[in-house]
């Protein structure tokens, strides 16, 4: 198994609209093949910063099946305007 890991910093003042597209694009991981689980979590002390935790079977689930994959593109337009900086996504074993 293979964790995904993603420090989201949302433009200020724009988390309630984030977390509302967020509800909609979990559909869209949640359906990939080897996806496992995820979790949202909001920093307690940084207002409009979160972490993601996808977890994958493996890392070519994560990087070649949903980021090459149509859904991906509809996840982008959902979610990606919401990122100031872009984040780094990191995997973890």
């Amino acid at each position: 198994m293979i964790l995904e890991v993603a420090v989201l910093n949302i433009k200020k003042g724009l988390s309630k609209d984030f977390e509302k597209s967020f509800h909609e694009a979990q559909r869209i991981i949640s359906s990939m093949k080897g996806y496992i689980s995820h979790e949202l979590k909001s920093c307690i002390e940084q207002q409009d910063k979160y972490l993601l935790l996808v977890n994958w079977e493996t890392i070519e689930d994560h990087e070649e099946g949903f980021r090459k994959s149509e859904a991906y593109q509809e996840w982008k337009k959902l979610l990606h305007h919401f990122y100031e900086p872009f984040p780094t996504v990191e995997h973890y074993k």
